[in-house]
């Protein structure tokens, strides 16, 4: 069985796992989808935000004392026009897919959260699928205007 936690605060996520080990597992897990390991760290420093506007959780799956599974969420502050949720990160261990733990790992960080949940998942990823299956929908296409 899953054993899932969900940590509003870096005091509570240090009783069961710490920082670096969840962001290794993110960068390890996210393939060919990750960011650096400094920008997950930038989604867990606001997730654990307490100023206004800001925060969110960290979810984390452990399957048989193993961790298999990490999900950010952070807050938007924002409503009607955009979701007050945003599905940052989810990777669950390759050796470990497709026995539904992502399908877990979502629907107990929507129960965890107020309002509806916006995620971006690149056209190509095989996780499009199961957001779909979930009842995710893609309304708006994201454009970029990169300065860099």
């Amino acid at each position: 069985m899953l054993q899932m936690h969900v940590f509003r605060n870096e005091a509570e996520m240090k009783q069961y796992i710490s920082r670096e080990e969840v962001i290794d597992f993110l960068y390890n897990h996210l393939d060919r989808f990750r960011d650096s390991k400094e920008a997950i760290n930038k989604s867990i420093n606001y997730a654990f935000s307490g100023a206004e506007g800001k925060g969110g959780f960290i979810l984390t799956a452990f399957y048989e004392d193993k961790l298999v599974g990490v999900l950010v969420m952070n807050s938007t502050g924002m409503k009607d026009f955009i979701p007050e949720n945003l599905l940052v990160y989810i990777a669950v261990d390759a050796t470990y897919r497709g026995k539904g733990f992502g399908k877990q790992i979502i629907k107990k960080a929507a129960e965890n959260c107020e309002g509806d949940i916006a995620l971006h998942v690149e056209y190509d990823n095989p996780a499009k699928r199961l957001y779909e299956r979930l009842g995710f929908v893609s309304k708006y296409a994201e454009m970029r205007y990169n300065r860099s």
